[in-house]
């Protein structure tokens, strides 16, 4: 199954947009997804040209607003404002970067795994650090809300 969309054309920009899905494309949508965004979003962090607000509970209590002296008018912005979107823009390359990796073996340790042993005791004899493996797929989870979230922001 192919499907090709376009073309679509940008009033804009007088560009012409076609894309084109095949059915391997969506065995893992996911990364086939973050093959694109990840690049996209480094080169709109590249790009920027302003920074749209970003919430004080998405990100570390160093960045947010109350971590830093109040602007001195309302309609000001605080001294985190950049670094806030910057650290958020930073959190989604590297989830996406972790999709197309798809690599969570650094938690896995193979190494008194007897080969020739039955599968149920080769699994009993893995050690897993679930701790890290957990904290990993949470901070992958993390940038996916804060894509959605955010998603609309994504302009340069």
């Amino acid at each position: 199954m192919n499907i090709v969309i376009g073309p679509y054309k940008d009033d804009v920009t007088e560009r012409e947009i076609f894309v084109r899905v095949d059915t391997y494309d969506t065995w893992n949508a996911d990364h086939t997804l973050a093959l694109i965004i990840g690049p996209l979003l480094k080169a709109l962090k590249d790009d920027k040209c302003g920074a749209p607000l970003v919430a004080d509970e998405d990100v570390p209590e160093h960045l947010r607003s109350t971590a830093v002296p109040k602007p001195e008018n309302e309609w000001d912005t605080d001294d985190n404002h950049f670094k806030r979107w910057d650290w958020v823009l930073d959190e989604m390359i590297w989830t996406m970067e972790q999709i197309v990796l798809d690599d969570d073996g650094q938690f896995y340790d193979h190494s008194g795994v007897d080969q020739d042993a039955s599968f149920k005791t080769q699994m009993n004899q893995l050690k897993v650090d679930t701790d890290g493996l957990e904290q990993y797929h949470n901070r992958i989870q993390r940038g996916c809300v804060l894509f959605g979230k955010y998603f609309r922001s994504l302009w340069s």
